[in-house]
C-alpha cells in the first residue's frame, strides 16, 4: 500500500482489503505473531498518517502563541525550530509518548559540531533555538503538561576546552553538560562539575548509563528489572551499570 492516495477514503479501502487478506491467511494457518504484528502496525501507521494534516495545521494557534515560539522570526532557522517545538507541544497534547527534535542546519554548517568557527556558528545555533525552547517550556507550564513531560536537551558529547583548526573545538566525551526539565526534575540547580579546564568531569560524575537509569526511573521503570534476551544472556537497558541520580530528582 503506497501512501499519497488521492483521498483518505481510497487509502482506507486499500488498508481494509489488505487487512481482510491477512486475516484470511490467519484463519487458514492459525496464529502467526509476525502477521498479527504486521496487521496492527499497518493500522497504527494509517491512523498516524491520517492525523498528520490536522496536527500540522497551525491555523488554530493564536498569533500570540506563534509569535512567542518565533514562527514569525526574521531569522529563518528560528522559524524552522519554532515550528518543530510548536508541533512537539501539539503532539504531546495528543498523547505522543516520545518526540525527538533536531536543530536546523545553519548556513550549511554542522549542527553544534564546529571543528572550525565555533564562536560564530554556536552563536547562530543558539539564536535559532533559544526562543523556541523557552516558549515550549512556558507553553507546557501554561497547559498543565510540564510536570508530566520530561524534556532533555543533550548531544552525545561536548567540546574540548582547547582550540582545534580555525578557531574550532574537537569532540570531548570526558566532561560535558546537558539540561533536563519537567516531569520529576528538580529545577534551578546544577549537578556535578568539571576540572578547572572544563575537560574532565571530576565532581558527581554521571555516566551515560546513569542518565539512562534516571530517565527510566522518571518514566516509572526499574532499570535493574527491565531485561531482554540477547545472544544467550539477559541484558539490561543500562547493561550491568547505571544508578539513578537522585540528586536531580524533585
Amino acid at each position: 500500500m503506497r501512501p499519497g492516495e488521492r483521498t483518505p477514503e481510497l487509502q482506507r479501502s486499500k488498508l481494509d482489503l489488505l487487512g481482510a487478506l491477512d486475516k484470511g491467511l490467519l484463519a487458514q494457518m492459525g496464529p502467526l505473531d509476525a502477521l498479527e504484528s504486521s496487521i496492527a502496525n499497518q493500522e497504527l501507521a494509517f491512523r498516524m498518517q491520517a492525523a498528520v494534516p490536522e496536527l500540522s495545521d497551525l491555523s488554530d494557534e493564536t498569533e500570540a502563541t506563534k509569535s512567542m515560539y518565533g514562527v514569525d522570526s526574521p531569522y529563518k532557522q528560528t522559524q524552522v525550530y519554532a515550528r518543530q517545538c510548536l508541533l512537539a507541544r501539539r503532539m504531546i497534547e495528543r498523547g505522543v509518548r516520545f518526540i525527538e527534535l533536531t536543530c536546523p542546519h545553519i548556513g550549511g554548517a554542522d549542527r553544534w559540531d564546529q571543528h572550525g568557527n565555533l564562536k560564530r556558528d554556536h552563536e547562530n545555533n543558539a539564536r535559532a533555538v533559544d526562543q523556541p525552547i523557552a516558549a515550549l517550556l512556558t507553553d507546557l507550564k501554561r497547559t498543565g503538561l510540564f510536570e508530566e513531560t520530561l524534556v532533555i536537551w543533550s548531544g552525545e558529547f561536548g567540546r574540548t576546552p582547547f582550540a582545534q583548526g580555525a578557531n574550532g573545538r574537537d569532540h570531548n566525551p570526558y566532561g560535558f553538560s546537558l539540561w533536563m526539565a519537567g516531569g520529576g526534575i528538580k529545577g534551578g540547580m546544577t549537578y556535578g562539575a568539571t576540572d578547572e579546564y572544563g575537560y574532565h568531569a571530576v565532581d558527581k560524575r554521571v555516566e551515560i548509563y546513569d542518565l539512562h537509569a534516571t530517565m527510566l526511573h522518571l518514566l516509572g521503570f526499574d532499570h535493574t528489572q527491565l531485561t531482554f534476551r540477547h545472544s544467550g544472556r539477559d541484558m539490561r537497558l543500562t547493561d550491568v551499570h547505571g544508578k539513578v541520580v537522585t540528586g536531580v530528582l524533585a
